[in-house]
């Protein structure tokens, strides 16, 4: 298989004059290096997804209720500061658009993964370009594997191509659009992916992982745990994985385990890495207005917090970043439903919560296969909750609304309170190991999140949008003067181009073209975007016509 060389990829013209602009570029980052920011070796960013401060409050107090020793979780040393979040147009974002701007410098529209959005200047936030609407942009993943040679890496605790793993990853603007995002996941080179999603990972797409060198494994958490290579894709669940609190250890590893084996893996490469680790399902939970939920995914999570700030305390190359990308729920500690939450002791508070045994969902899986008469006992074993005879009679009665009456059950009995079952828009907490001077504290936008990133990372001003001009570029403009059809008759658009004796076929989402017939290997995914019919690829390809 045919591959491009590394200067022609990234600066899209010759070899002389890639290194020019590479040398060019290696010399800004010096410059950024003595004026803002001494880059490290390693980063690893860890954000709890939906995850308000209401919920670290909780989860602490938990922790602090079950294990009076326990005063505090691993992020508490750490803790500087506060990330306000936004969408492009919008003060409220949902996970795409927030994480695609720590990802990327830019925020984006709600649903949107890694691509610039279309102006709408009556309600943008900061000014926004109106001949780059569409555009894929590079990320910190990306750039970092492409300058850098740097290990990449996810872990996760959702499924796969969901939005946060997708924002560092694939470039889309639909969120919801799995059929585009898996295969640029798959095909963007990332060293280790681990989290959920074995069932959408087919049998194709799993075929090009091993053809690729990489280790796979789907349900299977003796592989995962006993693999001795350093690029492995690791899945479990159908779609997500199973909350902390419901999660059989034997079968599906927890996310600080994920973590260490992420982190054991990615630190073998000499040049350094960056990893992504998502908490997922905070935010699940807090959708589900479950507040056993949030606080034990919370914990799990702080717990994988543990492992990265343990691993960056003996590395002293790294720098760990922990932020949510949004808040959820409007989750509190005391509701009005409880006349004298305010007064309440510990016990009071924490004692009921602490006696559960399942999240809802789960409950809710196990009243479904419980025989009436046995209701009241299974709700008791799993909760710590004797049912009211009223409170029976409406899970007899409940029928397809189980789940509803089930969390009005629970609500009754704990005063925890919810005021929407959406994300909301307050400051998120921040917190930030950095083993030099340059700490990232206080108050910051999630734009000035990725500008500390990307210079811990040594890349300077203007890396990501030069990657983002040399791979994802407009194909009208690079094959101007050729002559190029769109074929939308297979499973994906594939852009045909013909000059002379050359024929190349670019198929969308993968890394892989046909030059002559002949499979040529690219050093970035190409994407295609249906709103404005275009595919976006390196400007180098061109170079095969002129052979």
């Amino acid at each position: 298989m045919q591959h491009l060389s590394t200067f022609t990829l990234f600066t899209g013209f010759n070899e002389k004059t890639g290194r020019y602009l590479l040398l060019l570029l290696l010399l800004l980052s010096l410059s950024n290096t003595f004026a803002q920011n001494k880059p490290v070796k390693n980063v690893i960013l860890l954000i709890p997804d939906g995850t308000s401060l209401s919920a670290v409050s909780a989860a602490r107090w938990y922790q602090r209720y079950l294990h009076p020793e326990q005063t505090h979780l691993y992020i508490d040393p750490y803790l500087c500061g506060t990330v306000l979040t936004y969408s492009s147009n919008a003060p409220i974002g949902d996970s795409a658009p927030t994480t695609s701007c720590y990802m990327t410098g830019y925020p984006s529209l709600a649903g949107w993964v890694a691509t610039y959005p279309p102006a709408d200047p009556e309600n943008d936030i900061i000014p926004m370009g109106v001949y780059e609407a569409y555009q894929p942009v590079t990320t910190l993943l990306e750039a970092a594997r492409i300058i850098q040679n740097k290990a990449t890496g996810l872990v996760f605790t959702c499924e796969f191509p969901h939005a946060t793993p997708a924002d560092c990853s694939a470039h889309s603007y639909d969120r919801g659009k799995y059929e585009w995002i898996v295969p640029q996941m798959v095909h963007n080179k990332i060293d280790v992916v681990i989290g959920g999603g074995a069932g959408l990972l087919t049998d194709n797409l799993k075929t090009d992982l091993l053809n690729d060198g990489y280790g796979v494994f789907t349900n299977d958490i003796a592989g995962f745990r006993n693999y001795a290579g350093n690029r492995m894709w690791a899945l479990f669940g159908n779609r997500d994985i199973s909350y902390d609190l419901d999660r059989d250890p034997s079968r599906e590893p927890s996310i600080a385990e994920m973590t260490a084996v992420a982190l054991d893996k990615l630190s073998k490469n000499e040049n350094g890495f960056i990893l992504m680790v998502e908490g997922s399902k905070v935010d699940w939970a807090a959708h589900d207005n479950d507040a056993v939920g949030i606080i034990t995914e919370m914990l799990a999570f702080d717990k994988a917090c543990g492992v990265a700030f343990d691993f960056a305390g003996k590395n002293g190359e790294t720098v760990v970043l922990v932020v949510p990308d949004h808040g959820n729920s409007g989750f509190s500690i005391g509701t009005r439903r409880c006349p004298n939450y305010s007064t309440m002791s510990k016990d009071e508070l924490f004692g009921p919560i602490a006696q559960f045994k399942a999240t809802r969902k789960a409950l809710v899986a196990k009243l479904q296969k419980t025989e009436p008469a046995q209701l009241k006992e299974t709700v008791y074993e799993w909760t710590g909750i004797s049912l009211s005879d009223s409170e029976y009679h409406d899970l007899l009665q409940a029928g397809d609304k189980l789940d509803k009456v089930v969390a009005k059950v629970i609500e009754n009995h704990i005063c925890f309170g919810f005021t929407t079952g959406g994300h909301t828009g307050e400051e998120v907490f921040l917190a930030v190991y950095d083993p030099t001077p340059n700490r990232l504290m206080g108050h910051h936008t999630n734009i000035e999140v990725n500008h500390y990133l990307r210079r811990s990372l040594g890349l300077p001003d203007g890396a990501l949008d030069a990657i983002t001009q040399t791979y994802f570029v407009k194909h009208t403009d690079v094959f101007k003067g050729y002559s190029c059809t769109i074929n939308n008759d297979g499973k994906f658009p594939v852009l045909k181009v013909k000059h002379k004796k050359h024929q190349l076929e670019i198929p969308a989402y993968t890394d892989t073209i046909l030059h002559n017939g002949k499979a040529v290997k690219l050093n970035s995914v190409v994407v295609y975007v249906d709103k404005n019919n275009t595919f976006y690829l390196p400007r180098s390809i061109a170079e095969l016509l002129a052979k």
